[in-house]
Protein backbone atom coordinates (compact mmCIF):
# COMPACT_ATOMS: atom_id res chain seq x y z
CA UNK A 1 0.00 0.00 0.00
CA UNK A 2 1.42 3.37 -0.82
CA UNK A 3 2.22 5.96 1.79
CA UNK A 4 -0.22 8.47 0.01
CA UNK A 5 -3.21 5.81 -0.10
CA UNK A 6 -2.42 4.60 3.51
CA UNK A 7 -2.76 8.01 4.32
CA UNK A 8 -5.88 9.04 2.37
CA UNK A 9 -7.40 5.65 4.27
CA UNK A 10 -6.43 6.78 7.70
CA UNK A 11 -8.05 9.92 7.12
CA UNK A 12 -11.32 8.61 6.12
CA UNK A 13 -10.96 6.09 8.94
CA UNK A 14 -10.67 8.87 11.25
CA UNK A 15 -13.36 11.18 9.55
CA UNK A 16 -15.90 7.98 10.44
CA UNK A 17 -15.06 6.96 13.25
CA UNK A 18 -15.38 10.52 14.81
CA UNK A 19 -18.83 11.08 13.25
CA UNK A 20 -20.10 7.46 14.12
CA UNK A 21 -18.64 6.64 17.69
CA UNK A 22 -21.27 7.87 19.06
CA UNK A 23 -23.83 5.28 17.49
CA UNK A 24 -21.60 2.20 17.70
CA UNK A 25 -21.46 3.22 21.36
CA UNK A 26 -25.11 2.91 21.64
CA UNK A 27 -25.68 -0.31 20.07
CA UNK A 28 -23.14 -1.92 22.26
CA UNK A 29 -24.62 -0.31 25.39
CA UNK A 30 -27.91 -1.94 24.04
CA UNK A 31 -26.21 -5.24 24.31
CA UNK A 32 -24.15 -4.91 27.35
CA UNK A 33 -25.43 -4.42 30.70
CA UNK A 34 -22.35 -2.36 32.36
CA UNK A 35 -21.42 0.97 31.14
CA UNK A 36 -18.02 0.63 31.86
CA UNK A 37 -18.08 -2.89 30.22
CA UNK A 38 -19.50 -1.59 27.11
CA UNK A 39 -16.87 1.66 27.04
CA UNK A 40 -14.39 -1.67 26.98
CA UNK A 41 -16.00 -2.91 24.23
CA UNK A 42 -16.38 0.14 22.43
CA UNK A 43 -12.29 0.39 22.48
CA UNK A 44 -11.55 -3.23 21.49
CA UNK A 45 -14.47 -2.35 18.43
CA UNK A 46 -12.38 0.23 17.96
CA UNK A 47 -9.09 -1.49 17.38
CA UNK A 48 -10.98 -4.20 15.52
CA UNK A 49 -12.28 -1.66 13.31
CA UNK A 50 -8.45 -0.01 12.41
CA UNK A 51 -7.23 -3.41 11.80
CA UNK A 52 -9.84 -4.39 9.33
CA UNK A 53 -10.46 -0.65 7.96
CA UNK A 54 -9.35 -1.92 4.61
CA UNK A 55 -11.60 -4.60 4.36
CA UNK A 56 -14.68 -2.24 4.40
CA UNK A 57 -16.15 -1.27 0.92
CA UNK A 58 -16.28 2.90 0.84
CA UNK A 59 -19.88 3.86 -0.15
CA UNK A 60 -21.54 0.67 2.34
CA UNK A 61 -23.16 1.24 5.40
CA UNK A 62 -19.81 1.94 8.03
CA UNK A 63 -22.32 2.54 11.42
CA UNK A 64 -23.50 -1.71 9.99
CA UNK A 65 -20.42 -2.52 9.37
CA UNK A 66 -18.55 -1.35 12.65
CA UNK A 67 -21.76 -2.83 14.98
CA UNK A 68 -20.86 -6.03 13.16
CA UNK A 69 -17.56 -6.27 14.44
CA UNK A 70 -19.01 -4.80 17.82
CA UNK A 71 -21.65 -7.72 17.72
CA UNK A 72 -18.97 -10.18 17.75
CA UNK A 73 -16.69 -8.65 20.06
CA UNK A 74 -19.73 -8.69 22.25
CA UNK A 75 -20.13 -12.53 21.68
CA UNK A 76 -16.79 -12.81 22.59
CA UNK A 77 -16.75 -11.08 25.63
CA UNK A 78 -20.03 -13.25 27.65
CA UNK A 79 -17.94 -15.28 29.21
CA UNK A 80 -16.74 -12.25 30.99
CA UNK A 81 -20.65 -10.87 31.80
CA UNK A 82 -21.73 -14.06 32.77
CA UNK A 83 -20.56 -13.20 35.77
CA UNK A 84 -22.51 -10.29 36.02
CA UNK A 85 -26.67 -10.60 37.74
CA UNK A 86 -27.84 -9.58 34.48
CA UNK A 87 -27.29 -12.01 31.95
CA UNK A 88 -29.22 -12.13 28.69
CA UNK A 89 -29.16 -15.53 26.56
CA UNK A 90 -28.20 -15.36 23.10
CA UNK A 91 -31.72 -15.20 21.59
CA UNK A 92 -32.54 -12.08 23.48
CA UNK A 93 -29.14 -10.72 22.59
CA UNK A 94 -30.09 -11.06 18.77
CA UNK A 95 -33.52 -9.83 19.45
CA UNK A 96 -31.90 -6.76 21.31
CA UNK A 97 -29.19 -5.83 18.39
CA UNK A 98 -32.25 -6.28 15.61
CA UNK A 99 -33.98 -4.03 17.21
CA UNK A 100 -31.16 -1.38 17.42
CA UNK A 101 -30.02 -2.38 14.27
CA UNK A 102 -34.05 -1.24 12.99
CA UNK A 103 -34.19 1.91 15.59
CA UNK A 104 -31.06 3.57 13.98
CA UNK A 105 -32.61 5.09 11.54
CA UNK A 106 -35.40 6.74 13.77
CA UNK A 107 -33.21 7.94 16.02
CA UNK A 108 -30.71 9.30 13.46
CA UNK A 109 -33.20 11.62 12.46
CA UNK A 110 -34.33 12.57 16.03
CA UNK A 111 -30.76 13.52 17.26
CA UNK A 112 -30.53 15.42 13.99
CA UNK A 113 -33.69 17.40 14.49
CA UNK A 114 -32.95 17.56 18.77
CA UNK A 115 -29.59 19.12 17.49
CA UNK A 116 -30.97 21.51 15.12
CA UNK A 117 -34.21 22.40 18.18
CA UNK A 118 -31.33 22.89 20.13
CA UNK A 119 -29.84 25.73 17.63
CA UNK A 120 -32.65 27.82 18.14
CA UNK A 121 -32.50 28.23 22.06
CA UNK A 122 -30.67 31.04 23.09
CA UNK A 123 -27.26 30.32 24.46
CA UNK A 124 -28.04 30.20 28.08
CA UNK A 125 -30.91 28.08 27.84
CA UNK A 126 -28.78 25.65 25.45
CA UNK A 127 -25.80 26.06 27.26
CA UNK A 128 -28.17 25.02 30.75
CA UNK A 129 -29.84 21.88 28.95
CA UNK A 130 -26.07 20.52 27.37
CA UNK A 131 -24.77 21.01 31.13
CA UNK A 132 -27.15 19.22 32.95
CA UNK A 133 -26.55 16.22 30.43
CA UNK A 134 -23.16 16.34 30.36
CA UNK A 135 -21.10 13.33 31.51
CA UNK A 136 -20.64 13.32 35.33
CA UNK A 137 -22.77 16.59 35.50
CA UNK A 138 -26.59 16.91 36.90
CA UNK A 139 -28.65 20.45 38.15
CA UNK A 140 -26.53 21.66 40.28
CA UNK A 141 -23.46 22.13 37.87
CA UNK A 142 -25.88 23.93 35.08
CA UNK A 143 -27.26 26.28 37.60
CA UNK A 144 -24.07 26.56 39.08
CA UNK A 145 -22.76 27.52 35.42
CA UNK A 146 -25.66 29.40 34.15
CA UNK A 147 -25.96 31.46 37.61
CA UNK A 148 -29.43 30.50 38.30
CA UNK A 149 -31.14 29.42 41.49
CA UNK A 150 -31.67 25.41 41.98
CA UNK A 151 -34.97 25.63 42.08
CA UNK A 152 -34.80 28.62 38.60
CA UNK A 153 -32.77 26.08 37.28
CA UNK A 154 -35.31 22.64 37.37
CA UNK A 155 -37.59 25.06 35.99
CA UNK A 156 -36.07 26.22 32.94
CA UNK A 157 -35.00 22.71 32.44
CA UNK A 158 -38.52 21.69 32.59
CA UNK A 159 -39.45 24.63 30.29
CA UNK A 160 -36.90 23.51 27.96
CA UNK A 161 -37.50 19.89 27.98
CA UNK A 162 -41.06 20.61 26.92
CA UNK A 163 -40.13 23.26 24.17
CA UNK A 164 -37.55 20.92 23.03
CA UNK A 165 -39.83 17.94 22.53
CA UNK A 166 -42.64 19.83 20.80
CA UNK A 167 -39.73 21.04 18.71
CA UNK A 168 -38.49 17.77 17.67
CA UNK A 169 -42.06 15.96 17.61
CA UNK A 170 -42.68 19.03 14.70
CA UNK A 171 -39.30 18.49 12.83
CA UNK A 172 -40.10 14.85 12.80
CA UNK A 173 -43.70 15.58 11.20
CA UNK A 174 -42.87 17.62 8.79
CA UNK A 175 -39.71 15.42 7.72
CA UNK A 176 -41.65 12.80 7.66
CA UNK A 177 -39.47 11.07 10.52
CA UNK A 178 -43.47 10.26 11.89
CA UNK A 179 -44.40 12.05 15.33
CA UNK A 180 -43.02 11.30 18.93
Amino acid sequence: MSSSHETDSRKRLMALMTRHQRQIFAYIYTLVPDRHDAEDLLQETSVVICEKFDEFTPGTDFVAWACQIAWWRIRYARQKFARAKVVFDDDVLAAVAHTAATMREELDERHEALASCLQKLAPRDRELVLTRYEPGSGVAEAARRSGRSMDAAYKALNRLRKLLHDCVTHELAHSGGGVA
